[in-house]
């Protein structure tokens, strides 16, 4: 399967910047889309942004403006440039990838990386 490995989480105080990184491993033909979710103790897991192998780029919206992801194909590699964060930001962010293998497209999560964000 798809191996994704999440770096680059820690501790930032209000208003600071974070990159987290993600490099996906394994035998696949290709990745489409890739992400980030994040998930708050006691919430949901959400939807911070998405971009697929073509570029397009999708944004929650309590992030738009403040983050900012790209790839890069070559490396499978996802990153999210997180500026002026806030409190609100504190969850444990999880890297995501859409994979072809065998002709089939399947879904993969890092473990996350830890981001915490003290009010």
């Amino acid at each position: 399967q798809v191996q994704l490995v999440e770096s680059g989480g820690g501790l930032v105080q209000p208003g600071g910047s974070l990159r987290l990184s993600c490099a996906a491993s394994g035998a696949f033909f290709s990745i489409n889309a890739m992400g980030w979710y994040r998930q708050a103790p006691g919430k949901q897991r959400e939807l911070v942004a998405t971009i697929t192998s073509g570029g397009s780029t999708n944004y929650a919206d309590s992030v738009k403006g403040r983050f900012t992801i790209s790839r890069d194909n070559a490396k499978n590699a996802v990153y999210l440039q997180m500026n002026d964060l806030k409190p609100e930001d504190t969850a444990v962010y999880y890297c995501n990838a859409a994979a072809l293998r065998f002709g089939r497209s399947n879904n993969y999560w890092g473990q996350g990386t830890q981001v915490t964000v003290p009010s």
